[in-house]
């Protein structure tokens, strides 16, 4: 099979350096600095013998997985940052990295933050401004008073960690500004890097101002997304429609909106120059099409922010824009394996993000399918259903291929979006995108009004054709969160049956049947515990969580909801048939954890002790009868608890996340 498909292994190289990077990040420990570069190095050295000796294709993996794993490490060092230890009230100054607009105030990214408040001072902090931020611009330096604490962990073992997220953007605090910001005199000149980033930046903010300004709510919030990546300010109502009739995709920067842009812009400057003759029959104007589109992407790119989701579009379409110019095939699987590796190599731990993992997913899987449907040509159709039938087939392919990632991270699913994408898919591409491209061409000029208006009608009639899939009966089902696992079982699976061809491909099949017997069978938690050791919620006879009172951290209740597939609201999910409760605490009898105890005072804790066998409370105490005690302090060391009852065992959010670097030091 491996001699027949030799064409086909270079596909595995970056998944090869996935691998790596996905080794480092599992593992409970951080590796040492020259650890981290000896793999490196031995990573390097295996790639120049795959490239100059015989054994190439085991040489040329083992190099990808050391790089891989050798890149993450290196990639930690050059953001590694302090991360505030615990929540502090402080009064600093730092300069304005980036201003993103929100539905109430703007949130903003110091670096340079000077403070004497706490000892190893964060690279970058993240604060949230509610007044007072309109006139802000990157650059500038400001002081104010804000309430910071370490970026959020996750809310159970096995949840995202925003922690680690924030610590590779260099971010060890974030919090929220009380008043406001005083601008106050810059000590010294940035560097050429950082005066370019906030150049794009402050030009980033002038378009969303302007955009916002023509269009108010959440039609120019949705026009700002387009354009410049600002999603700040849509309405939860208009971001849910769309989430549920499948169009979720037209709100992030990537694939379709770089090949809207570059694919339309090629084709406009190709058809333009093929009006002149003596151009079309003379010189390449196939070429200069492609370059005008390369050139117009990448502006797209730097004012869209360049997320993960964006970068690998504008890759993917830099890699075909090239092939014309190369006179070579413009879409292939190489292509998308050479976009997937400049990714790992520039930002290892994209691999840890649903954007990579949905767009990388979405874009194999089309790509794969088109291979297919080229050895298999199945007749001629019209422009029309040719159109029509794209879309449907995108829609299902993208939807199945990415349906493992969404359960995963979100534990969602949508039922219509093949339908979503069929009615709103023309007007996206017929109005609401050519609409914002020639808005951008026009703005320096001061046309842009009418355009803008016209770019809001379209929206408006997205949102309408959205809202309407959205309310259909069944459009969106929830699920429990999937285990780890079982992800990387059917992303294995799925892999092999994209790079492979022909019958080879099938034992994937094999791999997914895996995941979703291991996502089917995977247990859940019977008991969870908040970090204010307040928060807990106790798995019932009726398999459903139950809040023994309403809980006090509200974010972690509405997301332990999610994970387990619950729909309900809060206060619905408050209160159980075992459950009593007085003055001074509750108690749980009869269910699989037999007595549990949440004590709210401490002349409730000589009882509990004596006859819980569970005890949870916020107070600090020292008991020995529970077989399981989580006190106030235990419960705020530990980020939160997860507990199964038979057999009784605990895991702490902290001893999932590990000793590693975006974990506060107080917590390690």
């Amino acid at each position: 099979m491996a001699a027949a498909e030799r064409d086909r292994w270079p596909l595995w190289l970056p998944v090869g350096l996935g691998t790596g990077a996905g080794l480092y990040f599992a593992l409970p420990d951080e590796p040492g600095a020259a650890a981290g570069l000896a793999v490196l190095a031995v990573g390097l050295v295996a790639a120049l013998l795959a490239i100059t000796g015989r054994q190439r294709a085991p040489l040329a993996l083992m190099a990808a997985l050391l790089l891989g794993f050798g890149l993450a490490k290196a990639r930690e060092m050059a953001v590694a940052t302090p991360v505030l230890a615990r929540p502090v009230i402080a009064h600093l100054t730092g300069r304005i990295d980036s201003v993103e607009p929100r539905e109430r105030g703007v949130r903003l990214v110091l670096s340079d933050v000077r403070s004497g408040a706490f000892g190893d001072v964060p690279r970058r902090v993240r604060v949230a401004l509610a007044v007072g931020g309109e006139g802000l611009r990157a650059g500038q330096r400001v002081s104010l008073t804000a309430s910071l604490a370490p970026p959020p962990p996750p809310v159970e073992p096995g949840a995202a960690d925003f922690g680690r997220a924030a610590f590779f953007q260099s971010i060890g605090a974030a919090g929220f500004v009380y008043g406001r910001a005083h601008a106050v005199p810059v000590l010294d000149e940035a560097g050429p890097s950082q005066r370019l980033a906030q150049a794009i930046d402050n030009l980033r903010a002038r378009m969303t101002a302007r955009i916002r300004a023509a269009l108010p709510g959440s039609r120019g919030a949705i026009a700002a997304a387009l354009i410049t990546g600002e999603r700040g300010g849509i309405s939860d109502e208009d971001e849910t429609a769309l989430r549920d009739a499948g169009l979720a995709h037209v709100l992030a920067i990537a694939g379709l909106h770089m090949a809207l842009v570059g694919g339309g812009l090629f084709w406009l400057v190709r058809a333009l120059l093929a009006a002149f003759p003596g151009l079309a029959l003379n010189y390449p104007i196939k070429k200069w099409a492609a370059g005008a589109a390369l050139v117009a992407s990448l502006f797209y790119l730097v004012i869209s922010g360049a997320a993960t989701p964006a970068l690998r579009a504008f890759v993917m379409l830099a890699v075909a824009l090239t092939a014309v110019l190369l006179d070579r095939p413009a879409l292939t699987m190489r292509g998308v394996a050479l976009a997937a590796a400049m990714l790992l190599m520039w930002r290892p731990e994209a691999i840890t993000e649903p954007g990579f993992q949905m767009s990388f997913a979405a874009v194999a899987a089309l790509v794969a399918v088109a291979e297919w449907g080229a050895a298999h040509p199945k007749g001629r159709y019209g422009v029309f259903w040719r159109y029509l039938r794209g879309i449907a087939v995108t829609a299902l392919v993208g939807s199945l291929a990415t349906l493992p990632f969404a359960l995963f991270h979100f534990g969602r699913t949508t039922h219509y979006a093949v339908l979503g994408n069929l009615i709103a898919m023309p007007v996206m591409g017929f109005w609401v995108m050519p609409a914002a491209a020639l808005s951008v061409i026009l703005m320096p000029l001061g046309w842009d009004g009418p355009v803008l208006a016209l770019l809001g009608e379209g929206i408006a009639v997205m949102l309408a054709l959205g809202g309407w899939v959205a309310h259909l009966p069944g459009a969106v089902s929830l699920a429990p969160a999937m285990p780890l696992s079982a992800l990387l079982a059917i992303s294995g699976g799925g892999l092999w049956l994209v790079i492979w061809r022909g019958a080879r491909r099938w034992p994937g099949l094999l791999g997914l049947a895996g995941g979703v017997v291991l996502a089917m069978a995977a247990p859940r938690p019977d008991m969870l515990v908040a970090p204010d050791g307040r928060t807990v919620a106790i798995r019932g006879g009726d398999g459903l969580l139950h809040f023994a009172q309403p809980p006090k951290d509200r974010f972690d209740a509405r997301e332990w909801l999610r994970r387990d597939g619950d729909a309900r609201m809060l206060e619905e999910a408050a209160g159980m048939t075992s459950l009593r409760c007085d003055g001074v605490g509750c108690v749980v009898r009869g269910g699989r954890g037999g007595v549990i105890a949440l004590s709210r005072r401490p002349e409730a804790l000589g009882d509990d002790c004596a006859m819980a066998r569970i005890l949870v409370t916020a107070l600090p105490v020292n008991c020995r009868g529970p077989a399981l005690v989580i006190d106030g302090p235990a419960a705020q060391a530990g980020e939160g608890w997860a507990i199964s009852f038979t057999p009784l065992s605990v895991t702490s959010v902290r001893q999932d996340r590990g000793r590693r670097p975006w974990v506060p030091r107080s917590q390690q």
